[in-house]
């Protein structure tokens, strides 16, 4: 009896072995996981969102209502939702809504040179607005509209709910993260500019950059770019050193060759005065698309802002966010016109084969969360400063090439630039 345990303890093995013989074969670039494979979560909560309210135009019954859808998904999801409210001057009311996900901390040095460390907390702040630009009262009489705002900003909304979702998979993050549903994004950002003016002077202090997420379907190319904080010479890759690091996820993971995903800047090298500081800038890493980073690039806090067009013109005049011949009825602009429909976009960019809006939202929510595995710039990770005490006399990597860390980072910049 005992013999015939042992041979069928032994049967069982085999049998788990030979099944397991073809994954032993693979190599392993053949096992690799593929990145941004999130599936239609965002893009569905996206088209929902849109088609269950089209006309939430800031303040309306209709905003309201799209923030309860919103927060009752963070609530499904397992969040405490923080909700935020505001009043504008005509005493009419919107609302932001907030979660948090704590990070691990970094340890940074009390002194500079002093080799003393301590835990430091720095935070990285992810949002997007969910109001639309238009609402029931807007739309025109004439004219077979179906206007629902899925660009503006249900895309946006459908990509930082994916991030939401997805982020508990990323044990290892450094950062303090919040995530921000802005209300009344189109009544000059009020969402955000309350969000700003709740914050601590600490919380403002440790924000180490806000990634801003807006329009990202209805334009031919995706977009990242610094805020204008960056035309500053004296601060450009400091306030740029984010935006490197969002491309190079895209570059490192293969992401073009991978999910037909390209991520772009702008380089139209237009020469204009872009922050309006009587000084003419170059057209370049920037984009004079406004959104909610706005508010935190204009209090010197490093962004990346994400979106869709076609910024490669000789002139801003002349710029749209399509060249395709079926969406020119605005110019070729599609946020902030009736042309910002799902009916419409998906009719046009979505295939048997290839979902834009899912291939968009699902590729920027994975470079968003794959940079902040970079790290901070001011302290480094709990796992990289145990290593340091383990090898307190092994050089780092620029130091056994002989280059300093002041040469690695300029030549770092050097190449962002160009």
């Amino acid at each position: 009896m005992f013999g015939s345990k042992i041979k069928k303890i032994i049967s069982v093995t085999l049998i788990t072995v030979f099944m397991m013989l073809p994954l032993a074969g693979c190599s392993e670039d053949e096992v690799k996981k593929i990145p941004a494979a999130y599936g239609s979560y965002g893009a569905d909560f996206a088209r929902e969102l849109a088609a269950s309210y089209p006309y939430r135009k800031a303040y309306s019954g209709q905003e309201t209502a799209a923030g309860e859808m919103i927060k009752l998904e963070l609530s499904s999801l397992g969040y405490e939702v923080e909700e935020q409210p505001f009043t504008n001057e005509e005493g009419e009311t919107s609302r932001n809504l907030i979660v948090h996900v704590e990070g691990k901390g970094f340890m940074g040095e009390t002194e500079e040179g002093s080799g003393e460390y301590t835990e430091i907390r720095k935070s990285v702040l992810i949002g997007a607005h969910y109001d639309s630009a238009f609402g029931a009262d807007d739309m025109p009489e004439e004219g077979d509209y179906t206007y629902d705002g899925i660009s503006d900003n249900a895309s946006g909304v459908g990509c930082v709910m994916t991030i939401a979702k997805r982020i508990s998979e990323y044990q290892d993050i450094g950062f303090d993260v919040t995530i921000v549903f802005f209300g009344a994004g189109h009544d000059d950002f009020a969402g955000a500019r309350a969000y700003y003016a709740s914050m601590t002077p600490d919380e403002r202090e440790s924000t180490e950059v806000m990634y801003c997420i807006e329009s990202i379907y209805g334009g031919d190319k995706v977009y990242a770019n610094a805020g204008m904080n960056s035309l500053d010479l004296s601060q450009k890759y400091q306030m740029r050193r984010k935006l490197y690091q969002a491309y190079d996820v895209a570059y490192d993971s293969e992401l073009a060759s991978t999910n037909g995903f390209s991520l772009l800047y702008n380089e139209s090298g237009i020469v204009t005065d872009l922050n309006e500081d009587g000084q003419n800038d170059v057209y370049r890493e920037v984009s004079v698309n406004r959104s909610d980073y706005v508010v935190f690039d204009s209090a010197n806090i490093p962004i990346v802002f994400f979106d869709s067009g076609d910024y490669f013109f000789t002139s801003l005049d002349e710029t749209k966010e399509t060249k395709n011949l079926n969406l020119q009825e605005f110019g070729g602009a599609i946020r902030g016109t009736l042309l910002d429909s799902s009916e419409v976009l998906d009719s046009i960019l979505v295939t048997e084969e290839q979902d834009v809006l899912e291939i968009r939202i699902n590729n920027i929510a994975y470079v968003i969360l794959e940079s902040m595995l970079k790290g901070s710039d001011f302290g480094m990770t709990h796992e990289e400063y145990e290593y340091m005490l383990a090898n307190p006399t092994e050089p780092s990597e620029s130091e056994e090439s002989g280059e300093s860390v002041s040469e690695s980072t300029s030549a770092a910049s050097s190449a962002a630039e160009g």
